[in-house]
């Protein structure tokens, strides 16, 4: 067999950096004015508003199952209204996060529909496992706040006081600490998406992530002390330990990447 010769490979080589350019292409390069973008950006957000507007009527109207699920995690507690309309004022909060959380797939549609025209082949192949993987760990996030965090703290300010005072909530603080507390931890469940991000694009790599290790578990320490809206040591371990994993995890996703 002959070896190949230098046009060959020449041809090859040319080959493999036409492959690179194509992928740094945009596949759809159409020149938009900056009035055509303001007005794609218009449109979108009023389908987003329309969106969460219709995710948060239907959530007002099964807002009673939603309220009784929320309230699982304190059992033992009796719920009291401190104020005329407080529990209606309530309901429209639950309502509203609940709207949000279910209109959410479409809102991140319209951003993606916004932003795709100006991305590149690369940058598309990683943008399908990049929003899965943020939303599912968001996800993942709220059902660790609802089935680990809020218990503990629960159970940590109802066994503390038991001999003194009589457990009775105001609903409205009661829900504004499980609602908080459930979106703060399903944001900081975002931690991995974050490291792989600033790893394709070379600002950190997997490495300089490990040797910092120090002043993660100080971060994380202080984000879950700040995240979680009860002071007791336990919900603040809990979340601070996840957070950690994350973070160990997330070093493991880039060294995957090669970066």
């Amino acid at each position: 067999m002959m070896p190949p010769s230098k046009v060959e490979t020449t041809a090859e080589h040319i080959s493999d950096t036409m492959t690179e350019e194509e992928l740094d292409d945009l596949p759809y390069d159409a020149e938009m004015s900056l009035f055509e973008h303001l007005e794609e950006l218009r449109q979108r957000i009023f389908y987003a508003l329309i969106a969460i507007v219709i995710g948060v009527a239907v959530c007002f109207v099964i807002v009673k199952p939603i309220v009784q699920l929320l309230e699982i995690p304190a059992q033992g507690v009796k719920f009291l209204q401190l104020a005329p309309g407080e529990y209606f004022f309530v309901s429209l909060k639950v309502a509203g996060y609940s709207g949000l959380l279910v209109a959410s797939p479409f809102v991140l549609f319209q951003i993606i529909q916004f932003v795709l025209p100006g991305l590149t082949r690369r940058e598309r192949r990683l943008l399908a496992p990049i929003v899965l993987g943020s939303s599912v760990l968001f996800f993942v996030g709220l059902a660790f706040a609802y089935i680990a965090l809020i218990p503990a703290a629960l159970n940590f300010f109802i066994n503390y006081g038991a001999d003194v005072v009589e457990q009775l909530w105001s609903i409205d603080k009661y829900f504004e600490f499980v609602l908080l507390l459930m979106f703060s931890t399903g944001l900081a469940f975002q931690v991995p998406i974050i490291q792989l991000l600033l790893g394709i694009l070379g600002i950190v790599s997997s490495g300089q992530m490990l040797s910092g290790w120090r002043a993660v578990v100080l971060g994380s320490a202080v984000l879950g002390a700040v995240l979680t809206p009860s002071t007791d040591p336990l919900t603040q371990s809990l979340l601070a330990g996840a957070v950690l994993g994350l973070y160990f995890s997330g070093i493991g996703l880039v060294k995957l990447t090669g970066k």
